[in-house]
């Protein structure tokens, strides 16, 4: 266990960065899912651009890499560009 005040507030810090992350990229997660499911071309069309945002959104604040975040938009918009109206 820690001894000193700074290494149990780093500890206590790095726990609460841990789960706001994890929350955040599961969120994000399935978004992604539930978007590669879509059949729907209108539908998909209408997703595209919120989950383009959240995945800029984590790359942003480093929780995903930015070409990470990329990579994921342009095989989703691949993905939607394929789905038959």
């Amino acid at each position: 266990m820690a001894n000193h005040k700074s290494a149990l507030k780093r500890i206590r810090q790095t726990e609460e960065r841990r789960m706001h992350n994890k929350y955040y990229a599961k969120t994000v997660r399935n978004a992604i899912k539930d978007l590669r499911l879509t059949k729907d071309k209108g539908t998909a069309g209408t997703l595209l651009p919120k989950v383009s945002a959240m995945l800029d959104k984590l790359a942003k604040i480093n929780v995903i890499h930015k070409n990470k975040a990329s990579n994921l938009k342009s095989s989703l918009s691949k993905h939607v560009n394929d789905l038959v109206s």
